[in-house]
């Protein structure tokens, strides 16, 4: 029997849930304060890019509105249709995100938040290197990654009639990963949804 493509699940449940989606997880003010501290590490005008960047809000809209330059990259073409009409600032890619190509030392910052979750546990040290890669010396990725490994389907996500797929390492397993890609991992913390949660991972490319 063939076994559906794992990205498609992905695409087709935020395709068909993204405003559920918005609604269940109060989008608006999920991770704000993430971004706002963000904001006070990046230069001025500085280029950053949102891997999984669902609707751009609200971060790719709070980089833009403090006058940085922002890609943002989703699988999902209604988020990223919903992206466009939302934040008209940025620049917007529908993309599987393991298949970006940026020259090295691009961005200032890289964003990843609720969406390294959703990528093939066996592709997410290639990406994160790669996105290493990206950084300028002294850039910042901040990202979410899996509390405890699981690779699993929910075929009900949020009770809106639609599956998603999630494949998480374990947060020792991430850090591992980005130390291997040359980034110092600077702070970590568990972020509690549920009964279970995420790790919210800081790193730094290396200024040298």
């Amino acid at each position: 029997m063939d076994v559906e493509d794992p990205k498609e699940v992905v695409r087709r449940g935020y395709d068909l849930l993204s405003e559920h989606y918005e609604r269940a997880f109060g989008s608006e003010t999920k991770y704000g304060s993430w971004i706002e501290e963000l904001l006070g590490q990046l230069p001025e005008a500085g280029t950053v890019l949102d891997v999984g960047c669902g609707t751009g809000v609200p971060a790719v809209r709070s980089l833009i509105t403090a006058g940085h330059r922002v890609t943002g990259v989703d699988i999902s073409e209604v988020q990223i249709r919903r992206a466009r009409e939302l934040v008209p600032g940025a620049d917007f890619v529908r993309a599987d995100a393991t298949t970006l190509e940026f020259p090295e030392e691009s961005f200032d910052a890289v964003v990843c938040l609720y969406a390294l979750i959703h990528i093939p546990v066996e592709e997410q040290p290639a990406l994160l290197s790669r996105i290493a890669s990206w950084l300028r010396p002294g850039g910042w990725f901040l990202a979410t990654a899996g509390h405890r490994a699981w690779t699993g389907t929910d075929e009900n996500w949020l009770g809106g009639g639609a599956a998603m797929w999630w494949s998480h390492a374990d947060a020792a397993t991430s850090r591992s990963w980005l130390v291997r890609a040359g980034l110092d991992v600077v702070h970590e913390a568990f972020v509690p949804e549920g009964d279970s949660g995420h790790v919210l991972l800081w790193a730094r490319r290396s200024s040298e």
